[in-house]
């Protein structure tokens, strides 16, 4: 019999509703070597609102007394300098100060080190302000820890900063949806509502389920969730996603997805989840930070006791106080904080942009990219294809071979079917249509009244041996067979997107090689490329060629380099599976899409690969940036530590002074790349 813990993780309750998620990597809670400032909330989609008041009590119940304790002990540090005191009553006072400044550090330490984590921020600031105290430095110990503390509240407000985006992300969350039951509005919580349910979305209130609009017309904002802010206009027969805004109207939604499976619960769970793919300078820091903190404390002990030991007329007092500002110094917490809150920042700035980067190892990779890959339709062109001549052949007229057509292409949605039924003008009547089968790359086969139709590319007539004419004119080429004769052909032609010239070229401004891979026919394919001045273009390709293709693209790019893949994330998805980075375009509302691909982008626009590109550069530098200097600032105050010349003071700077300068450095990516504004 289960217990009523593990019964309420399996039915989604509480104890599943609260989960931390850490920005560093360290072995014990998130206490141990980043405090709380370090922890992000992560929750289940379908509980997430359940935990947000208990989390805002505890915050409530906490902070108060931690706040006046220090505020009491700050006090009573600074009437020591004015107090006359004897040494006995100075020591009782600059303990009771070091205590309620930093008991709640002496405690923490205390903890984490009887869960056998000890080389962590606390242990070492505990140490070295106790053996101050030995050593008969009290106002020193005390300003230690009083500075230490100060910092760690600034760092807090740093860290806070960087999480406005993901948290901005969150509030897309929906916390209620207003179910019709005949003439009766109920509101109920999301995850009450089944697929066919309708609601009702006023003006002011946020999408709660995907649906399909049955009455009223608003407009929509979707910033949220594309990073546009022009409103987008709905109607009767329009598809909405959850996250949006109802901004006029009131609109009544028939529901086709449940919460679990809404693009508000995917978009948020990729989210939430992205720390958890470190990039390859995260997973340095973690490794570094557990080799390099053991080092420095033996290090420390070493200084204290041999020199003493070694050289004549050494002191062992002088020596101690080295080896305690060696001691301070050595956290490395400015480099397990900042590198990965840097790419914890990155993360949300796409977010904001209506990218989704699945983890900070796809926003690295973004720096490296050699190549460049691209799908066709959709992706670079509209995907809004429009009939532009009708061939029929002899014996046939344009009305019947539309008819045959559109019959056939009866059951597809793709935008080549689409554009046919749209040119027939009439609804195809389901009953006339029988043993339908989509071939895969190729087209339809079925029987459309009674007469076994061929509706395809060239490979489906040329398979079943059907000889047709190959058209001049530039464009994709749908032929039709009627009983294994040849019927006619559809000249269908599609148009590139507003960006796709001008994202082809700043890639190839940045050396990147760029390649279109595409089932469409050799001319559309060549004419598109052509157009785009891409460096190459491989046409007529089955979903297992573009795979085959891949990986001989894959095999010709540099070993340090990367090779991305940009598709719809339906249809191409074992492409999007086989690059270094698959990137899915158009993801909204696109189960396959957010699935399949590492990185998605939300609207339509190619450039946005370009976006991406852009923050991940940043987020690059700004890594490297507090490597450099996090490390350089430590390691000449260890080498002034070791050789005394270095005080308590340079040591707290070298440790808490570049934590918050690290941390603040950090969450500038927030504010290099600017959101996409509407016009």
């Amino acid at each position: 019999m289960k217990s009523a813990e593990e019964q309420n993780r399996s039915q989604g309750g509480p104890y599943q509703a609260y989960k931390a998620e850490k920005l560093c990597d360290c072995e014990a809670d998130c206490e141990t070597c980043c405090p709380e400032k370090t922890q992000i909330t992560k929750q289940t989609p379908n509980t997430i609102h359940k935990a947000e008041p208990q989390v805002q009590d505890n915050k409530r119940k906490g902070i108060p007394f931690r706040t006046v304790f220090f505020i009491l002990g700050a006090i009573l540090f600074v009437l020591l300098f004015f107090l006359p005191l004897s040494q006995a009553e100075k020591l009782a006072a600059y303990l009771i100060s070091y205590i309620l400044i930093g008991g709640e550090v002496l405690l923490n330490a205390g903890k984490n080190i009887a869960k056998g984590y000890v080389f962590d921020e606390k242990f070492l600031m505990s140490v070295a302000t106790i053996g101050a105290f030995f050593a008969g430095d009290y106002a020193e110990g005390v300003a230690v820890m009083l500075f230490y503390r100060i910092g760690e509240y600034f760092e807090d407000l740093a860290v806070g900063r960087s999480r406005k985006s993901i948290a901005a992300l969150m509030n897309i969350r929906p916390d209620y949806a207003n179910l019709k039951n005949g003439n009766e509005i109920q509101k109920v919580s999301p995850q009450e509502i089944a697929v066919g349910d309708y609601i009702l979305i006023r003006p002011g209130e946020k999408v709660p389920l995907d649906g399909i609009v049955t009455e009223g017309k608003s407009f929509l904002d979707t910033s949220a969730l594309t990073g546009e802010s022009r409103p987008r206009t709905v109607s009767q027969g329009s598809e909405i996603f959850s996250g949006s805004v109802n901004q006029s109207g009131v609109l009544t939604v028939r529901v086709t997805k449940t919460f679990g499976e809404s693009t508000v619960t995917k978009i948020l769970d990729l989210v939430q989840n992205a720390s958890s793919r470190k990039a390859p300078a995260e997973n340095f820091i973690t490794k570094f930070a557990k080799i390099y903190t053991p080092v420095v404390v033996f290090s420390a002990v070493a200084l204290a006791v041999f020199p003493p030991l070694l050289i004549p007329g050494a002191s062992f007092s002088d020596w101690l106080s080295r080896a305690l500002t060696f001691l301070v110094v050595s956290c490395p917490c400015a480099l397990v904080l900042s590198i990965p809150l840097s790419f914890f920042g990155g993360i949300g700035t796409a977010s904001r942009h209506g990218i989704l980067v699945k983890g900070g190892n796809y926003l690295e990779a973004l720096n490296n990219i050699g190549t460049a890959v691209f799908d066709k339709t959709g992706t670079l062109t509209k995907g809004c294809f429009r009939v532009t001549k009708i061939s029929p052949a002899a014996g046939i007229t344009n009305d019947e071979l539309l008819a045959l057509a559109a019959h056939a292409e009866l059951y597809s949605n793709h935008p080549i079917a689409l554009s046919i039924r749209e040119a027939y003008g009439k609804e195809p009547i389901p009953s006339d249509v029988s043993d339908y089968e989509e071939i895969s790359g190729k087209g339809i086969q079925a029987k459309v009244y009674g007469k076994n139709i061929l509706a395809g590319n060239t490979k489906l007539l040329d398979d079943a041996e059907i000889s047709h004419p190959v058209p001049a004119e530039i464009g994709t080429v749908v032929y039709l067979a009627v009983n294994e004769n040849f019927a006619g052909f559809f000249i269908i032609s599609d148009e590139l997107k507003p960006d796709s010239k001008e994202a082809i070229r700043r890639l190839e401004n940045r050396k990147i090689h760029t390649v279109m891979l595409t089932g469409d026919s050799k001319a559309a394919g060549e004419k598109t490329a052509d157009e785009l001045g891409m460096d190459a273009c491989y046409t007529e390709l089955l979903p297992q060629q573009k795979v085959l293709e891949m990986e001989k693209l894959k095999s010709e790019v540099p070993a340090e380099k990367k090779i991305v893949f940009v598709g719809d994330g339906v249809n191409d998805a074992p492409v999007l599976a086989c690059a270094d980075i698959g990137i899915a375009m158009g993801g909204l509302g696109s189960d396959a899409a957010i699935e399949a691909a590492d990185v998605v982008l939300m609207t339509d626009e190619p450039s946005k690969l370009l976006t991406a590109m852009r923050i991940a550069g940043k987020t690059h530098a700004i890594v490297r940036e507090n490597i450099i200097f996090a490390l350089g600032v430590k390691l000449l105050i260890l080498i002034l530590a070791g050789f005394g010349a270095a005080t308590m003071w340079e040591a707290v700077f070298g440790d808490v002074g570049v934590a918050i300068l690290s941390v603040l450095n950090s969450i500038r990516v927030t504010t290099l790349v600017k959101p996409k504004q509407g016009h």
